[in-house]
């Protein structure tokens, strides 16, 4: 885990250069990473979405995909948002401008992402029962659905972010 400012104040996690991947903590054992014997490994799966966000089953739920760029990704829950770090100065210039990134983001198309509750985010290649050999963050989330959607920013000269909002939906 990397941390930039205070300890405690914000988590990022990076991968190794793939995608990141939000497995609910139910289905973590069914997340198979770049292992496994078949054709395609669930990692060459997440490395198929096209685009910011996408969905993948895994087990009797489904993943979130954080797809486009490998970039430092922090969850900020006051702002249900995961903010993917892509280019900025450094981790206060980003913080700061996420109020201002959020009013002026054309946001993406929606997808519907049910959950049974906490989300694990990690590098989509390792296997979702090795997660505490490794970068992750635990997420809490409420079980239900939320529609979730993806801008690409640029709230400064010199800051780029990517935006995952996930809203709520009504049950």
């Amino acid at each position: 885990m990397v941390r930039h400012a205070e300890p405690g104040t914000v988590e990022w996690i990076e991968s190794g250069g793939g995608p990141l991947i939000a497995v609910p903590e139910t289905v973590l054992p069914f997340w198979a990473g770049a292992d496994g014997d078949e054709t395609a490994s669930d990692y060459d799966r997440a490395c198929e979405i096209d685009g910011a966000v996408g969905l993948l089953p895994v087990g009797d739920s489904a993943a979130l995909v954080l797809g486009d760029d490998p970039a430092a990704t922090a969850y900020l829950p006051d702002h249900g948002v995961f903010v993917r770090w892509c280019a900025a100065d450094s981790e206060e210039d980003v913080l700061a401008r996420v109020p201002d990134a959020l009013a002026g983001a054309e946001w993406g198309a929606e997808v519907r992402w049910k959950v049974p509750g906490p989300v694990v985010l990690f590098d989509a290649a390792w296997p979702g029962r090795e997660t505490e050999r490794t970068e992750h963050l635990k997420v809490t989330l409420a079980p239900g659905a939320y529609a979730v959607r993806a801008a690409h920013v640029r709230p400064g000269p010199e800051t780029w972010l990517v935006l995952v909002g996930l809203r709520p939906l009504p049950h």
